[in-house]
Formats: structure tokens, C-alpha cells, sequence
């Protein structure tokens, strides 16, 4: 006897609870060992199946078809394409349930028959949600099962135009050993649920938990056998939710989709740049713009810092999101300037974005020491560059598209790292300047004898700009 690996396939003599080629704990199953027969054997192909000259396949059977929600369209890269397999994997209760009910009823009111299989809640729950939400069709079907045989007859019987199973982790064989969501289960549902989705051109979405790590849950070969693998994010208490492609075999993996979360369901945002800007429009201090790229969209966003005076002990550093180790070495840095590193020191964005690329670290910069100041930085300013140790402002990538944004929303300053606009078309009413340090930058924008505490102060505005 020999224990097998369920997800890559490393075979061992002894049951061992962690496999030493993947790290995957608890995947090994006792199996025969040894050299095993071949049992499949060559079939003589049928007229249908037969191997067809690439030149004589019709290629508008992989043509992507619109949801109706334009977001996910966005996502999917144009929408689903028939016999489609989709894993849109989640935390619980970040609206999973709630978008896909959604484009459900979408779909059925354009004419389609949609199957929704729901393994979780009952029925009459699903129910409830889609009147709350205006999700109520009549070629919307609602099974609550969790017998796989039991919805592959379904799907027999109804011959849907799009199934939506949820999840995939609570349905089971009864023809297959193991227990609802383990390895062995997870395996063979995807496998008969994709097998149904290729031979009827089925567009389906599968709905996966995700572990506590953040990957699916299941095999790892669950997300080599979907074509479109997607994320949904976002935080509880925040109505902002992303959708990101991880894998997509019909379109970009770059694209974000953005929604918001409300009480009448998951409506998209064309334009998202609004909900991380505050509503006042007076001048406050230890407030900058910057423009953060989601996939291939610029979002402006606005980031808040407090500095006070610190207590004992250490000074305090909280952020929230922002890159925390990001921010301390913007702190060190500044603190060659202004002696923020004695001071405690918050920074924050609006609306519960999270901002992990690094273009966003001079609007940081600016914002502390604007706080540091207890100074208001330049009217209507988006900070865009990456702050080296030595205080240097650095390049990013995709400085005109993130200009051409800012300026949209009516922005018109900005300073941006050295360099940063050749090639690139400044839009008309904007000023923006060119810093090659953090001292330069910030002599550019604070006003003229504003005084950090613990520092000196600040130059008048002054560094090359471009109209």
C-alpha cells in the first residue's frame, strides 16, 4: 500500500499529515502502490468527435456574452462566453451570494433560463434576498441541493442557458468517498459540473470558499481546471468591494471591477474615485491627493495623516490603508527633515481604500509633513512618485493616465518625480511640478514660512513645472 498526494501526486510509503513536495496538509489518501495497469483503453471516434481543421471551426462559439452588469463585463473580458467555467472565490458575507443573484436575474429577464443551485441556505432565504434586491423572475430557477447527481439531473431536465452553483464545496457524490469539502469531493464535482459545462456550452459559475490564507479552498488543480479563477474583496465594514481576475483564459488579468455594497444589493462603479475622496471642500492640514492604479484603472484617492505630540515610550505608529512598513520608512525619511520621528503619527485613507503600490508614498510624505506644520498643502494637489531611503522621488509607471484622471476631478497641481513627463501630455490647466528630493517637494507645496516642528522652514514654492 502506498499514500498519494491528492493534489500534485507525490506518493509515499507511510500516511504523512503534510506532503513534503507541496506543503498541502492533510491531501495524502492511502492507494494501491506499485506500477498500475493501464486501463484506458484507444475508442474508435464518432462522427461528432472527430479532429476538425482549425480553419473550419466556427470561431463565434467563444464569443463572450454581456451580464448586463458592466463591472463584471469589465472583469471577464466582455462577459461570459458559453460552456465557460467561472470560480468566484470570496470571504463570507462580502456579497458573492448577493452579485451573482444579480446577474441571475439579469439574465433571466433578457429571455434565458437560469438554474441557481444553492447548497448553503434554503430556498426561501435565497428568496428573500432576491425581493430585497428586485431579483424576482420567473425563468429564474432556484434548486436548494447538495446531491451532485441530483443537479446534474437537473440540468438534464431543465436545460438551463446559465447555472450558478453555491458553492462548490457543499456539494457531494454519494459514488465518491470522502466528506462534503474535502479533497477527494471538491475533485470530482468541479470535474462533472465542467464536463456538463463543455458538452451542453453551459456558462457557469462556481462559487469557492477560501481558507485562511486566502486561496481556494480544495484541490489546487480546482483552479487549473476552471478558465476564469476570480477574487472578491473587500471589507466588512465598507461598501467598497473589488473584483480581480487571478486567471482568465477569454481576457486580461489586469482589469478590476469595482461595487458597492448597499442594503438594495451590489450596484457597479464606473466610476469609483468619489466614495476615497472626503465630501469637505475646505483646506485642512495633513491632507494629499495621489492616484493609485487598480489593474488598468487610476482611482484618485486621498490620504489623511495626524501628528501629536508623543506620550511616553515609544511614539505610536497606526495606518490604515497604507503599507505600514512603507509608512516608517517615509517617517524615517521626513524625520531628517522635520523630527516627526519623536511625534506620534496616524495615517489613514478615505472611503477604506487599501493602496499597496508605492506611487502613492509622496502624497504620504506631503501629508505628514503638512501635519507636521499644522499647514494646508496647496489647494486641489495630487502627489505621485516613490520615495526612496536617501529621500529621492522616484518614476512610476503610467504617469499620464494617472494625470489625465486627477484632472477629470478638477485637480490642478501636482508634482510628480524627475523626469516623469517625458513623453507624456500634460492635461490643460494643470500645472505640475518636477521634484527630484522630498525637501525639494516639500519647499514646492507648503506655503511659504510654514515651519515643521522640529525643522526649518520650508522655502517658497519653488522647482520646474510644466502647463
Amino acid at each position: 500500500m502506498a499514500y498519494t498526494c491528492t493534489a500534485c501526486g507525490y506518493s509515499s510509503p507511510k500516511w504523512l499529515g503534510k506532503c513534503p513536495q507541496c506543503g498541502e496538509w492533510g491531501t495524502l489518501e492511502e492507494g494501491s502502490g506499485g506500477a498500475t495497469a493501464i486501463k484506458t483503453k484507444a475508442a474508435k471516434p464518432t462522427a461528432g468527435r472527430r479532429a476538425k481543421a482549425i480553419t473550419g471551426i466556427d470561431p463565434g462559439t467563444a464569443v463572450a456574452r454581456p451580464t448586463g452588469i458592466g463591472e463584471l463585463d469589465r472583469v471577464l473580458g466582455g462577459g461570459l462566453v458559453p460552456g465557460a467555467v467561472v470560480l468566484l472565490a470570496g470571504e463570507p458575507g462580502v456579497g458573492k451570494s448577493t452579485l451573482l443573484l444579480d446577474v441571475a436575474a439579469r439574465t433571466a429577464r433578457g429571455g434565458s433560463t437560469v438554474l441557481y443551485v444553492t447548497g448553503e441556505e434554503s430556498a426561501g432565504q435565497v428568496r428573500l434576498r432576491a425581493q430585497r434586491i428586485g431579483a424576482l423572475e420567473d425563468r429564474l430557477l432556484l434548486a436548494a441541493e447538495t446531491d451532485l447527481g441530483t443537479v446534474l439531473g437537473l440540468i438534464e431536465a431543465e436545460d438551463p442557458d446559465f447555472l450558478i452553483v453555491d458553492s462548490v464545496q457543499t456539494l457531494s457524490s454519494t459514488q465518491v468517498d470522502g466528506v462534503p469539502g474535502g479533497v477527494t469531493q471538491v475533485r470530482e464535482v468541479a470535474a462533472a459540473l465542467i464536463r456538463a459545462a463543455k458538452d451542453r456550452a453551459l456558462p457557469t459559475v462556481l462559487v469557492g470558499h477560501i481558507t485562511k490564507d486566502g486561496s481556494v479552498a480544495g484541490p489546487r488543480l480546482l483552479e487549473h481546471l476552471v478558465d476564469v479563477v476570480c477574487s472578491f474583496e473587500g471589507e466588512r465594514h465598507s461598501r467598497l468591494r473589488l473584483l480581480r481576475a487571478v486567471k482568465n483564459r477569454f481576457g486580461p488579468t489586469d482589469e478590476v471591477g469595482c461595487f458597492d455594497m448597499n442594503e438594495d444589493g451590489i450596484t457597479g462603479l464606473s466610476d469609483p474615485s468619489g466614495l476615497f475622496l472626503s465630501r469637505s471642500n475646505s483646506k485642512a492640514a495633513g491632507t494629499c491627493l495621489s492616484v493609485a492604479q487598480e489593474g488598468r484603472r487610476p482611482m484618485v484617492i486621498e490620504v489623511q495623516s495626524l501628528v501629536d505630540q508623543a506620550g511616553a515610550g515609544a511614539p505610536r505608529r497606526t495606518v490604515s490603508g497604507v503599507d505600514a512598513s512603507r509608512v516608517s520608512m517615509i517617517i524615517a525619511v521626513l524625520s531628517k527633515h522635520t523630527g516627526l520621528g519623536k511625534h506620534d503619527v496616524f495615517v489613514a485613507t478615505v472611503g477604506g481604500v487599501k493602496v499597496g503600490e508605492p506611487a502613492s508614498d509622496l502624497a504620504v510624505c506631503l501629508a505628514l509633513a503638512s501635519a507636521a506644520a499644522d499647514t494646508p498643502l496647496y489647494s486641489r494637489l495630487v502627489a505621485i512618485g516613490e520615495i526612496s531611503l536617501s529621500g529621492e522621488i522616484r518614476q512610476v509607471p503610467g504617469v499620464g493616465q494617472r494625470l489625465a484622471e486627477a484632472a477629470r476631478l478638477g485637480v490642478t497641481n501636482a508634482v510628480v518625480a524627475r523626469g516623469a513627463l517625458e513623453n507624456v501630455t500634460v492635461p490643460p490647466g494643470m500645472r505640475v511640478r518636477e521634484c527630484d528630493t522630498v525637501h525639494d517637494a516639500i519647499a514646492a507645496v507648503l506655503p511659504a514660512g510654514a515651519e515643521p516642528e522640529g525643522g526649518a522652514p520650508a522655502a517658497a514654492p519653488a522647482g520646474s513645472g510644466a502647463a
